[in-house]
């Protein structure tokens, strides 16, 4: 016990090297000493090259990461973030969401869906003087300029119909940079453990440690046999991808250096303490109250339905996700004082500016003003926006849209109905039918629509159109306009995308007359709020060269908030003090799964992985130890016991110290030498707080072994086949 406090104490004192930030890959040479502190020896030029390994084998799912693992398109991420595809080939005879799912050969392979892709970063250009030239002073034309420069440099970017480009903004529109990326069209399911063990535990252990979950997937890429990204084909191949991850099946010991690659989501770390606030007093709370009425009722509805529990499964696990990570904000700020130390530091940045930039005084006043405005608007609109939440008027509403966007000339369109984004707009009607049922929608909408009429921030088009105030059965209005509407038919949504505004506009569908009625009201509030954009798009550059300016002066990290794209992020393997006298070890074992079992869910483990743990069945993955050999370094700092703390088990989940967030679900862990040894999956739920403030001392990732992985494949499900593809390597 002795030896695993000192290695507790050691390793928690080691985070004195703060290890924040959401590095840009081409940054990895500028950090080189940082990265060398936490011993990962692949050079920093390397990860700056996307074309060189590993980097170009780490792909996004446009909603989480993933990373390839054999030179024939096998690729691995989270249960959760293949969640999706796995639903999509559930049904009540053939429930791989309870059952898992493993194909033993490729032919077994089924389509993950139709609007499943992988993304795989070609290049990454910094197009900063092109996004800003010749912009306008006037807010509107302003931002439109900007959408304008970004539009033509997509469009360049896209001449090959393989690709799909962006351009995204980074430091709040400081520097703009064009993402290239090859699309891979035709994404299949290959291995899925059950739900009961890919996220054991539940939204009870979600931001929780320890945890035990076996929250990876493999999926598998195939392309058209000229080996180039095509729809979905029976005479498709796999992927020939330009490398694929070597994976060190001895996995890591507390105290390694580690490193993740992934799509962090978002965070807020530059955002002021004004913003802070916002989020805190009001945006946090709606939100959290809005997802917990919309959980309880689908569950409600999917206990007595098993149909409308499958279809909407993926959607309730979305939506649990955020309601926890939405609590976990609340909760960290109540228990830490975020708001003050913001506070704090942003009282320390204003007395630098005032000292050494006092012209850029006014430039932060403006933007404070124009941030109330903002705010202002988003709670004002919050119920209006709300009322409109119906998944048929929502596809009315975009399909309207769509066919007034097309009275323009392409380059002119709004984002989103261009010609580039037809196939996708179409994928997602088509959708819509593996997670929408009309009885939960309708139950769904009448909630915000009882909520609009509750409060006093009334429209007069929706009321009126609803006829809200004078007709006396809500309830009957919405029933009859789900009977009436032709929309819930796939094949009509699809034929609509070719309907022009007459055909709307003339239209007897109530959906489709309801989107018509608020597309003025709509678009004058888009106005205001891309003339608002266009405002912000000066100031807040504005700010962050001051803040940046600040930071480099302090001799603090510089690295732009999470926003999508590709990032790079170092750290330890490492636990962490949650609370008074309680220290989480880095590492949990087989045993814990038992440990937790209850037989009833979440706690339900698949009995196969419960008699392979009980009939000690570890084969060759078992680890003695987790901590430092007794003759190492740590133990001539210290004194340890002649004998390493034993672990004698499976490792199953581990913490490290690396920066992530939503987003890096699926992201490839790395040993020092780039070596795959697990997936990043959670945070714990003291670091929630890290998308507005990074703590060192307590901001720790949930990863899934690699060890964990491979016995799961190994020992309980016998996929001799995968594993045959993998490229295992050793320490030894």
């Amino acid at each position: 016990m002795r030896n695993a406090l000192v290695t507790a104490l050691l390793l928690s004192a080691g985070t004195a090297v703060a290890d924040e930030g959401q590095w840009q890959p081409y940054q990895m040479p500028s950090i080189a000493d940082k990265l060398a502190a936490r011993d990962i020896q692949i050079p920093a030029e390397q990860l700056a090259d996307l074309s060189q390994y590993p980097m170009n084998a780490v792909v996004s799912l446009g909603y989480c990461t993933a990373s390839f693992v054999s030179p024939q398109g096998l690729v691995v991420t989270n249960h959760h973030c293949a969640y999706r595809g796995i639903q999509y080939n559930s049904t009540k005879e053939h429930n791989y969401l309870a059952d898992g799912f493993l194909a033993k050969s490729k032919d077994k392979e089924p389509s993950a869906g139709p609007n499943e892709r992988l993304y795989i970063t070609e290049s990454v250009t910094n197009v900063t003087d092109k996004v800003n030239a010749d912009l306008s002073d006037e807010p509107l034309a302003r931002y439109q300029g900007i959408q304008a420069n970004r539009k033509a440099l997509i469009k360049e970017c896209e001449a090959d119909d393989n690709y799909r480009c962006s351009v995204r903004s980074y430091h709040n529109g400081l520097e703009y940079y064009l993402i290239k990326q090859l699309i891979i069209r035709d994404v299949r399911l290959v291995y899925a453990p059950p739900e009961s063990a890919g996220s054991y535990g539940g939204d009870i252990d979600n931001y929780e440690y320890p945890r035990h979950s076996a929250d990876f997937t493999f999926l598998r890429a195939y392309v058209g046999k000229d080996g180039k990204p095509a729809a979905y084909s029976e005479d498709n191949v796999p992927y020939t991808p330009k490398s694929y991850l070597k994976i060190n099946k001895d996995g890591v010991k507390a105290g390694d250096g580690v490193f993740a690659a992934g799509y962090p989501g978002s965070t807020s770390r530059y955002r002021l303490t004004s913003e802070l606030e916002f989020a805190s007093n009001w945006l946090y709370p709606t939100f959290a109250d809005y997802y917990q009425q919309r959980i309880d009722t689908i569950e409600a509805m999917g206990n007595d339905n098993a149909d409308i529990k499958i279809k909407y499964a993926g959607t309730m696990a979305s939506m649990a996700n955020r309601m926890k990570k939405l609590n976990g904000l609340l909760d960290g700020f109540k228990a830490t004082d975020i708001v003050g130390i913001k506070q704090q530091k942003e009282d320390a940045f204003l007395a630098w500016v005032k000292e050494n930039k006092p012209e850029q005084a006014e430039v932060i006043n403006n933007l404070e003003t124009l941030l109330g405005e903002q705010q202002l608007a988003r709670q004002t609109d919050y119920f209006f926006n709300n009322a409109q939440a119906s998944t048929l008027l929502d596809a009315a509403k975009k399909l309207y849209r769509l066919a007034k966007e097309k009275q323009k000339p392409d380059a002119e369109r709004e984002q989103g109905y261009q010609e580039r984004d037809m196939k996708m707009f179409a994928a997602r009607l088509n959708r819509i039918d593996t997670s929408f049922d009309a009885s939960v929608d309708k139950v769904l909408w009448l909630q915000n629509l009882n909520a609009y009429l509750a409060q006093d921030k009334r429209t007069p088009v929706l009321d009126k159109q609803l006829e809200l105030g004078q007709f006396t059965d809500l309830e009957a209005k919405v029933d009859a306009m789900y009977a009436k509407t032709k929309l819930a038919d796939k094949q009509t949504r699809l034929d609509l995308m070719n309907s022009d505004v007459s055909a709307f506009e003339e239209s007897n569908d109530p959906f489709i007359q309801l989107a018509v009625a608020l597309y003025d009201t709509n678009m004058a509030k888009e106005k205001a709020e891309k003339t608002l954009s266009g405002k912000l798009s000066k100031a807040r550059p504005d700010y962050m060269a001051t803040i940046i300016a600040y930071n480099k002066a302090n001799n603090w990290p510089v690295y732009p908030d999470a926003n999508g794209t590709l990032r790079i992020t170092y750290g330890m393997v490492d636990g962490y003090q949650s609370r008074d006298a309680l220290y989480k070890q880095p590492f949990t074992r087989l045993e814990g799964i038992v440990g937790k079992h209850t037989g009833e869910e979440p706690f339900n483990a698949p009995k196969k992985i419960l008699d392979a743990i009980k009939a000690k069945q570890y084969g060759k993955h078992k680890v003695e130890s987790v901590y430092e050999d007794p003759r190492s370094w740590i133990c001539r700092l210290f004194s340890c016991l002649d004998k390493p703390e034993e672990f004698g088990s499976v490792p199953v989940n581990f913490l490290s110290s690396v920066d992530t967030t939503g987003g890096n679900s699926g992201s490839p862990v790395f040993n020092g030498k780039g070596e795959l040894v697990g997936l990043n999956f959670d945070s714990t739920y003291e670091a929630i707080t890290k998308d507005w403030f990074f703590n060192p001392t307590i901001t720790r990732a949930v990863h899934v072994d690699i060890r964990y992985i491979l016995w799961m494949m190994d020992e309980v499900d016998n996929a001799d086949n995968l594993i045959a593809e993998l490229d295992l390597v050793s320490n030894h």
